[in-house]
């Protein structure tokens, strides 16, 4: 069968197959734009537009709507949309209630695209939107009466200006349709062809890592309230999942039309969820090219030696070497027909197709009977549109093989590429040949050179890498790469940087008896150039396999192969293969003889520099049991070297071990060859040379629950024979245990020294490197017609719309549109740069892509102008009547527009395009001599600021009719504002500057002459207060509008308020002070004579305090009834207290001072004779600290019964505490100082003598860690019964615990430390021996202290109320302690790399559910040691804020209340540590931090190279909270394991317990210095509050109780002197003042605050679900800034650092 007829047969099955239907076309859109009415949506890259007021409300699932909101980031929601960082990268479903037709991170600035909406009631609308629904949901009773078009045309994916140098080409449109009546909602999704061109878009906080997140689309109800302050997730309905259902939305449909969507969306009395359409099933469209068959091919030019010598093997054992055939392999082949001609399967398709260039031309290689040229693949980054497999001998009879039949004899593999435009022809090339040993001699000369075909620079340098050079040599050119990058020259990266690699697995593989097909699942690999380090993860590997696959390591060798770390004369294999290589390899298992292929090709780099590989595995491997353990020891492999091909054998051993068979050993052999493209035009010697590659750590594990297979290898390359032993192996750089950045080079010097020096395309000092961005500094290489596109560590140039790269790969060329026939038949097409114009040709009519002449007197089809001019002139929009005001285009004889359009209301005059866009400057007002159109248009200049202010003013409304009272900026001829400008409603005039701001003091009012603007400005003297109070009065709606009733205050020439102030609506007149408050009694009606202002005022006297006392008593209920039982103070004609007082309802009656206090004794009942108020005072003494005690102490309850247990200080007679106090219930005593406080040791329980407490104190030793125990133990509930089963430490009388302890309750007894720690060992139960104490008891081996990840984990595990949540983060802990390898946030797949210390490694955090493969430890730091822990100073700033962030304290920048996170840094690593209170000295210009994991407090100069200094470390167990009082120079803290608060000086010493008992869960704590006040949080879970105490300890009280849940966070308001706090379980930000009165709700719905401080009206806070500085706005309430750091982990304390000391410091 001829390839016609072949051909031919395929389309035909192909056609029957499948239904075509053509998808949507952009005409087939609801009618949108400014002439249907639209809206447009401001440009930006986070806008939502005004509220949309619908005229009847929506249904949307079962809640009912009045309005909505349009966002530029695809969607439509009901309520005013947050931030965008707040939901655009997060997935559904959304906190509020969203229509999603395409939710990415949609950027429109510049220009780039326009959105519309509208809600309308045209018939046609509704009529359309009726008929699809009932098209989809036959059985809808549903007649629209509302509908929503809200459409996205031409809008661009946000780009971060340090990563382009232009906007990308890529450009979407589509539309979102609501329809609704009474009861029911539809919504209809529009996507036209070619409308979709980027399917989704780049997190901005992405920290460099190339990811983009798919496109959302669908539906989300959002968050539902319950028991008031509680939310629950709502439903949502998703229609895509990933990035290729994102591509289907425009090649399929529920609707029987591709690109068309339709869904159920509500319904006002029960609706659960989205209902979508379904017609037929959803459609498919014609397979793209390249899936097919290929008419117009060639073979591939590159020759590869696909066998290798094997000395290894016996050559007289053909048969099994027949067995795996390393030429071939791949098992979707596919066979010659049967009876075809099978020799002709091995020729070139087209033997005159044209060639790739290639390095290696005109080499020849002996085949058979004559020479086939053996010529190198196709030009740079091309993929093989096919792959053809032929068998070189079929089986009898023709029988075609399936393509599940493994194939018995060799494959010989031919990749056809599709031919490349603006190439040279060049000679026909060969197929790819099998070479062996034997009939090759690498130097023989068999590869001979002619000069007819010789390939130079001049003609093929687009082959190199755009980081090459390209050298000639006499037999053709070879590409170089150039300093600063490495690799064959073909492909270049840059040195030193991370790379990753991404591709699919495919093939069959049987495990036991049980084939199991791999469908292109995703294989991920990150290597750290740097060490060597190689991770590997495949995804959603089933079961079975991905157990037995756990041996197969050698698929993530290639990986590290590839990029090993290279000792000294040897290279990684990157350098030699570049990025397009071929790798067969077979594995054999022993005992089994198993046999596994594995094919590994090399398919260049991607736009972002990654290598892309794909993997196909086939054959057998052993079954593993489930749960099985792999482990493989470290290994040594050598790779021979020939031209073009790299081989290796080995055979490898490993252990596995079950919990079915115990442990077992295994063993492989592997053989592999690599092929690639070799240059050897420079003469390179031939000789084959071998390299070492050593693997010093393999790890492989397979996780059930996610389906992931996971390889981490560590791997160097080396001459054979070097041992890692030798000398010149100590150096860091070939250990790999150097800390030089991921980015970095070590660089090795003398001995053990090293320097770390930034990859190419990266600056900074080598240990912290950051990418340059080649395109922002114009380092760039790109030419004209193109833009530059960073990246990490290079960049690349993309051409502009209408260019393409020409021959060179380099240059971008003008895209001869024309040549593909764009236009009509009949019209012609005109090329352009960059474009192309479709003219129709004479006698015809249309738009150049549809033309028609008109037959006799057929009219011609309406023209676009037309169209739009018939449309305005019926009233189509306005139920028939034509829009006054309204613009009606003139269109000429034919029905085009012309070129001069005028406004018949208005008068302007402008010129226009043929498609009647107004041509940019060409505007003229009405009365000047309009523009010439004929002219050619001038180099046209950029929109002004003064034009886009004038033309972004909206003087019509919707319907046309012009809007009264718009302000409309004047420009001049070169678009910058007019000097005068004047309000033309107003009558009012004003001068203004460049920037079309008014200049102060030249506003004149109607009538009067402007001010003369050309005259230089006086020095302006600042405005006054009444001229920015006058100046702030709000005279205008935002529409424009006048505000009728604002009242505007009136200034005197120099700007002073004018004595007489009248209201112009009102007509009230009054006079004011200088201040302009008014003067009481000065306020006259309208009519009436005003006050003289000028006459002054008599002395008025000043209310006094009686009088105030008076005045304010509410006497009357707001009803206005009388209010019973209110006293009201008298007071006498001057103002001052009477005397005598009296209670008129109860009649009591009482003497008071002047202050109206009353006086001791005075009290007399009703019926009785008052007191004689005028008879002198007895000297009466104030009462004593020991009377307010005594009376202050409540002994009645409530109901007047007597309390019991009450304790009542003793006062004598000169009211000062006696020496001793006794309890009268539970008669203990003890001595007394004279402030009251117990005396240490002078308690004495009842029954037993009492102290002498006139005996002076023997000097007080301080309380040791033992008695502060014992006497932190509650013994009693709140209610004063005893706690059973609490254990009470004993202590000896030096208080140092006894050795041996034992519970009262339980009876156990054991043997304590020093520090009371339980020796182990040593616990007994009751009734048996105890262990004696003073003997040593033998401690384990085993017995180790607690570990920083298990404190850290046992800290966060607390904080969780023991339980966290599945997406919180909790540090993972080896048996050993040591921080486990890979870290998650609890159950998600948000994964990533640690160290031994527990840090990030750089680059291995995973988004998806591939989790990274991450090595068990690194490498001991034996050679280099850890960097010294000192102070890098934070950047100059005013305000600084410092944030704890684990095992460092970060500084964060602030520009005025932003936080710059630009400028952010570390200011203090410390290994080893968990960091968690912070508070900063402003005096001294110190930090200070808590050390949970060194349970320390420590602090630090903020001063370059300062060093920490231990204050305190003895007898802290959990410390949390830290606050400075800057004042006194003290500091307080929490500790939140023994429940307690303690301060001490600021160097640490005179350290005391403040508060012991009553504590749960202390968390937060801050000081306010200015009044000596200290307040803390207690978490406790029963009984949450915040309380507060002087700084003495004195005073202590509950400020907040009720309606609190996990205060974490606490700051002090100094602007309103309110204690405010945020809560973790309420999600509340919360204030109230010092007294429990003024309580006020700032924010509802925070995420996981942990630490707060406030500064200008702003509070700060760390977020632990954000990982990151929040700020929230304290007037607004709204979230207005956020930070989160490169590494991602908790944030701890936060506090503010500054240059000078706060107002209200804290």
């Amino acid at each position: 069968m001829d390839r016609g007829s072949m051909l031919a047969a395929c389309l035909l099955c192909w056609s029957c197959g499948v239904c075509v239907v053509s998808a949507i076309r952009r005409a087939d859109m609801f009618p949108y734009g400014a002439l249907s009415g639209d809206l447009i949506l401001a440009e930006g890259d986070d806008e939502t537009s005004r509220v949309l007021l619908l005229p009847r409300p929506l249904n949307f699932y079962d809640s009912r709507y009045s309005q909505l909101y349009v966002a530029t980031n695809g969607i439509i929601s009901a309520q005013d949309l947050p931030m965008e960082k707040q939901y655009v990268d997060d997935g559904f479903p959304t906190d509020f209630p969203v229509v999603a037709p395409f939710l990415a991170d949609i950027d429109t600035s510049g220009g780039r695209g326009q959105i519309y909406y509208r809600v309308t009631e045209t018939p046609s609308v509704l009529n359309r939107v009726s008929r699809e629904v009932h098209r989809g949901f036959p059985d809808a009773k549903f007649t629209p009466t509302h509908v929503v078009v809200a459409t996205w045309e031409n809008v661009a994916a946000y780009e971060e200006p340090t990563r382009t140098a232009g906007p990308s080409n890529k450009v979407n449109t589509f539309q979102a349709v609501i329809g609704y009546d009474e009861t029911d909602s539809y919504v209809l999704f529009l996507y036209p062809e070619g409308g979709l061109n980027f399917f989704g878009t780049r997190p901005k906080e992405s920290y460099n890592v190339e990811i983009e997140l798919p496109a959302r689309v669908g539906f989300s109800r959002g968050e539902i309230t319950y028991l008031i302050f509680s939310r629950i997730e709502g439903p949502h309905y998703s229609v895509t999942s990933d990035e290729q259902s994102v591509k289907n939305l425009y090649q399929v449909g529920n609707t029987g039309i591709p690109g068309v969507w339709l869904f159920h969306t509500g319904n006002s009395y029960s609706f659960d969820n989205i209902v979508p359409a379904s017609i037929g099933g959803l459609l498919v469209t014609p397979p793209t090219r390249g899936h097919g068959l290929s008419l117009d091919t060639t073979t591939a030019e590159y020759g590869e030696f696909e066998d290798y010598p094997d000395n290894t093997f016996d050559p007289d054992n053909q048969e099994e070497e027949d067995d795996y055939p390393l030429t071939g392999g791949d098992p979707e082949f596919q066979t010659a027909p049967a009876g075809a001609d099978h020799s002709e399967s091995l020729q070139p398709a087209s033997p005159d197709a044209p060639s790739s260039p290639s390095e290696d031309s005109g080499h020849q290689v002996a085949y058979g009977s004559k020479d086939v040229p053996l010529t190198s693949e196709p030009r740079y980054n091309s993929e093989p549109a096919e792959r053809q497999y032929a068998l070189p001998n079929p089986p009898e009879g023709g029988a075609q093989q399936t393509q599940e039949q493994q194939p018995q004899v060799p494959l010989e593999v031919v990749d056809v590429y599709p031919p490349h435009r603006n190439e040279p022809r060049l000679s026909p090339g060969g197929h790819v040949v099998s070479v062996d040993e034997d009939g090759v001699d690498f130097d023989t000369g068999v590869i001979q050179y002619t000069t007819e075909n010789k390939e130079t620079c001049a003609r093929f340098q687009q082959q190199c890498s755009h980081n090459a050079f390209c050298s000639d040599y006499a037999t053709g050119f070879c590409c170089h790469c150039r300093p600063g990058f490495y690799g064959n020259g073909r492909h270049c990266l840059p040195e030193g940087a991370p790379q990753r690699v991404s591709g699919k697995v495919s093939g069959t593989v049987t495990v036991g008896s049980t084939p199991v097909k791999l469908n292109n699942i995703d294989l991920h690999a990150y290597i750290v150039v740097g060490d060597g380090r190689a991770y590997t993860a495949i995804s959603e590997v089933p079961e079975p396999v991905g157990w037995a696959l756990m041996p197969l390591a050698p698929i993530g060798e290639l990986f590290g192969w590839l990029f090993a770390l290279e000792l000294p004369n040897s290279q990684a294999g990157f350098k030699v293969t570049g990025a397009e290589f071929t790798r067969r390899a077979e594995v054999i298992f022993y005992p089994g003889n198993q046999r596994l292929s594995i094919i590994q090709t090399g398919r260049g780099l991607d736009d972002h520099n990654h290598l892309t590989v794909d993997t196909v595995v086939s054959g057998n491997v052993p079954f593993l049991p489930p749960g099985a353990e792999v482990t493989m020891d470290p290994f040594k492999e050598t790779y021979q070297y020939y031209p073009s091909v790299a081989t290796s054998t080995s055979v490898r051993e490993f252990s596995v071990v079950s919990a079915e068979r115990g442990s077992e050993s295994f063993s492989f052999q592997l053989k592999q060859n690599i092929t690639y493209r070799d240059c050897r035009h420079e003469h390179r010697a031939a000789v084959p040379e071998t390299l070492q590659i050593t693997m010093e750590r393999v790890f492989v594990m397979y996780v059930k629950e996610e389906r992931i297979l996971r390889y981490a290898i560590t791997n160097k390359i080396s001459p054979v024979g070097v041992e890692p032993t030798e000398p010149e192996l100590v150096n860091p750089c070939y250990a790999g245990n150097h800390d030089c950045d991921t980015t970095a080079q070590c660089i090795p010097l003398e001995g053990r020294d090293f320097q770390c020096q930034c990859a190419t395309g990266y600056r900074g000092d080598g240990r912290n490197c950051y990418d340059v961005d080649e395109c922002a500094e114009s380092l760039g290489s790109c030419g004209a017609h193109a833009q530059c596109v960073n990246l990490p560590g290079s960049h690349r140039c993309q051409c502009q719309s209408g260019h393409e790269f020409g021959f060179d790969g380099r240059t971008c060329v003008d895209v001869d549109e024309c040549s593909s026939s764009p236009c009509h038949i009949s019209a012609r097409c005109v090329n352009a740069l960059g474009s192309f114009q479709c003219q129709c040709q004479p006698g015809f009519h249309g738009d150049g892509f549809y033309c028609s002449q008109p037959e006799g007197q057929t009219v011609r089809p309406r023209s676009q102008c037309e169209q739009h001019r018939d449309s305005l002139q019926s009233g189509g929009e306005q139920g028939g009547r034509p829009s006054l005001g309204a613009f009606v285009p003139q269109c000429d004889s034919v029905g085009r527009y012309r070129p001069l359009q005028c406004h018949g209301s208005t008068g302007h005059c402008w010129c226009v395009d043929v498609r009647g866009q107004e041509r940019g400057g060409t505007r003229t007002p009405p009365g000047t001599p309009p523009t010439d159109c004929d002219r050619p248009d001038e180099p046209e200049r950029p929109t002004t600021h003064c034009e886009h202010h004038r033309d972004g003013v909206q003087t019509t409304d919707r319907e046309g009719y012009p809007i009264v009272g718009a302000y409309v900026p004047q420009c001049d001829a070169i678009g910058q504002y007019r000097s005068l400008q004047c309000h033309g409603s107003t009558g009012h005039c004003w001068c203004v500057d460049v920037r079309g701001q008014e200049r102060a003091g030249t506003r004149t009012p109607p009538g009067t002459p402007p001010t003369d603007c050309d005259r230089p400005d006086e020095p302006e003297r600042p405005k006054t207060h009444c001229e920015h109070h006058r100046d702030g009065v709000h005279t205008t709606s935002p529409e424009g509008r006048p505000v009728v009733g604002a009242y505007v205050p009136q200034c005197d020439a120099g700007g002073q308020y004018t004595p007489l102030q009248c209201h112009g609506s009102t007509g009230h007149c009054w006079c004011v002070d200088g201040r302009g408050e008014e003067r009481t009694g000065t306020r006259t009606p309208a009519g009436a004579p005003p006050t003289d202002c000028d006459k002054p005022d008599e002395p008025e006297r000043p209310k006094t305090h009686c009088e105030h006392h008076r005045d304010g008593v509410q006497t009357t209920s707001p009803e206005g009834r009388p209010v019973v039982g209110a006293y009201v103070p008298q007071c006498d004609d001057r103002g001052q207290y009477t005397s005598l007082q009296c209670h008129g309802s109860t009649g009591h009656c009482w003497c008071v001072d002047v202050r109206g206090q009353e006086r001791g004794g005075t009290r007399t009942p009703p019926g009785t004779a008052p007191t004689d108020c005028d008879r002198p005072d007895e000297p009466v003494r104030p009462r004593t600290y020991c009377e307010q005690h005594r009376d202050s102490v409540e002994t009645t309850s409530p109901e007047g019964y007597p309390l019991i247990g009450v304790f009542v200080p003793q006062c004598d007679s000169g009211g000062q505490y006696t020496s001793q106090q006794c309890h009268g219930s539970t008669g203990h005593c003890w001595c007394v100082d004279n402030r009251g406080q117990e005396r240490t040791g002078t308690r004495t329980p009842p029954g037993t003598p009492p102290r002498d407490c006139d005996k002076p104190d023997e000097p007080e030793r301080p309380k040791t860690h033992c008695e502060h125990n014992r006497d932190g133990v509650r013994t009693t509930t709140p209610e004063g019964q005893g706690w059973i089963g609490v254990f009470i430490p004993r202590c000896d009388a030096e208080g140092q615990y006894l050795p041996r302890q034992c519970s009262g309750s339980s009876g156990y007894c054991w043997c304590v430390d020093s520090r009371g720690q339980e020796r182990k060992g040593t616990k007994t139960p009751p009734h048996k021996p105890s262990v004696d104490c003073d003997k040593p008891v033998p401690v384990a081996p085993t017995q180790r202290p607690e570990s920083v990840c298990e404190r850290w984990r046992t800290s966060l595990i607390e904080h969780y109320g023991g339980k966290p949540e599945p997406q919180q983060y909790v540090p993972q802990c080896e048996p050993d302690g040591q921080f486990s390898p890979v870290q998650c946030y609890g159950e998600t797949t948000y994964c990533w790399c640690v160290d031994q210390d527990g840090r990030e490694v750089p680059g291995t955090r995973s988004h998806d559910v591939v989790k990274p493969a991450c090595l068990p430890s690194a490498a001991p730091p034996t050679v280099h040691p850890l960097p010294r822990p000192d102070v890098t100073p934070p950047p100059h700033a005013d305000i600084t804020l410092l944030y704890a962030q684990g095992q460092k304290i970060g500084a964060l920048p602030l520009n005025g209340t932003r936080l710059d996170g630009t400028r952010s840094k570390t200011l203090l690593t410390l290994h080893g540590s968990i960091v968690v209170g912070i508070a900063y000295d402003c005096k001294e210009n110190q930090v200070y931090w808590t050390d949970l994991s060194a349970r320390t407090i420590n602090r630090a100069s903020l001063v370059a190279g300062a060093e920490p200094e231990i204050l305190i470390n003895t007898n802290l167990v959990s410390p949390e909270g830290l606050a400075v009082d800057v004042n006194r120079r003290l500091m307080f803290w929490v500790d939140s394991n023994p429940d307690m608060i303690e301060t001490a000086n600021l160097d640490g010493s005179g350290r005391r317990t403040l508060f012991g008992t009553d504590l749960v869960n202390p968390r937060a704590i801050i000081v306010v210095s200015s009044t000596g006040t200290l307040y803390w949080t207690d978490w406790n879970r029963e009984a949450p509050k915040i309380e507060s105490a002087s700084v003495d300890g004195q005073n202590r009280r509950v400020v907040v109780s009720d309606g609190i849940g996990l205060p974490n966070a606490l700051t002090y308001d100094s602007s309103s002197g309110q204690v405010c706090w945020a809560d973790a379980g309420t999600k509340r930000l919360e204030c109230v003042s010092p007294d429990g009165s003024g309580r006020r709700v700032v924010h509802p719905s925070l995420n996981y605050p942990f630490s707060m401080v406030y500064y200008q009206n702003h509070f700060y806070y760390t977020d632990w679900r954000r990982d990151g500085v929040i700020a929230v706005n304290k007037d607004s309430s709204q979230i207005t800034d956020e930070y989160l750091p490169d590494q991602r982990s908790h944030l701890y304390g936060i506090a503010i650092a500054t240059t000078h000391c706060l107002s209200g410091s804290h």
